[in-house]
């Protein structure tokens, strides 16, 4: 199997979850893997100075606490998103921001992933760690001695570099990170970009990570912390053919041989 693509559609359904199944369906046209989600309860997420802070929305005036559950999914959307993953034929999981979201999504899938946020969380990092058979960690905001100490805690399936700067300067992405940690670890390497474009993400394939993720969006232009930094189905389009163009066209590091096609040339040229 080739490099395994993620469309992050993350909160940028907005707590649409008619929004959310067109976003979805875009993934699904476009060839990507799994479209993936975030999930967190808010009372613990959310810090307590910032819990009553008042914000414009375009649901009108409300504190920061209520519009995080505004856009929170429950049991009801995520079964919906459950069924139409299934319909649709696309992987799903979600990010996990804390235990009791671990507990949720673990009745749905066997995967999930930690966000940057929360890999200096030992406690969380060793929980999903033992709720979920397939665990993917992302290394953003971290020190070096953090991300060592997480992967010791919770020996993750992949790790995923990252520049978690939305979107991220590109003299700061350090791609050959990925080489350094595929060079430490005996574990799968990803790339998670949220940069603009995607030259630099096309540039992760030949150092050989295993999986991608860019965050999705059908308009850049929509309200919300994330969708600028997000990509729209026509760049998910190119994202996708040009990962498996790449993958076709890296070949493997071996000798050279002749490649049928350059028969008829060489016969031209040399006789």
């Amino acid at each position: 199997m080739g490099v395994k693509i993620i469309a992050e559609i993350g909160i940028n359904h907005n707590g649409d979850i008619e929004l959310c199944k067109k976003i979805i369906d875009s993934a699904v046209i476009a060839g990507c893997d799994f479209v993936k989600f975030q999930k967190r309860n808010p009372d613990i997420c959310v810090p307590e100075d910032q819990k009553s802070k008042i914000r414009q929305t375009p649901w009108g005036e409300m504190s920061y606490l209520d519009y995080k559950w505004k856009i929170e999914f429950g049991k009801n959307e995520f079964d919906e998103i459950d069924r139409y993953c299934k319909e649709k034929k696309i992987g799903w999981f979600a990010s996990v921001w804390d235990k009791d979201s671990a507990d949720f999504m673990s009745n749905y899938n066997n995967i999930t992933k930690i966000p940057s946020a929360l890999i200096t969380n030992e406690k969380l990092v060793k929980y999903v760690r033992e709720k979920f058979s397939y665990l993917i960690i992302s290394t953003g905001m971290s020190t070096e001695k953090q991300i060592q100490k997480c992967i010791k805690s919770c020996s993750p399936d992949v790790i995923m570099h990252t520049n978690s700067t939305y979107p991220s300067p590109i003299e700061e992405l350090n791609l050959e990170y990925i080489t350094y940690l595929k060079n430490k670890y005996n574990k799968e390497v990803g790339y998670s970009g949220h940069e603009y474009g995607l030259v630099t993400t096309f540039a992760a394939i030949p150092l050989g990570v295993s999986w991608v993720e860019r965050h999705v969006t059908l308009d850049r232009t929509l309200w919300g912390s994330d969708h600028l930094a997000s990509v729209e189905p026509s760049g998910l389009f190119k994202l996708v053919k040009g990962i498996r163009d790449i993958e076709k066209a890296l070949g493997g590091n071996k000798e050279r041989k002749l490649n049928p096609s350059e028969i008829t040339k060489l016969k031209s040229l040399r006789g």
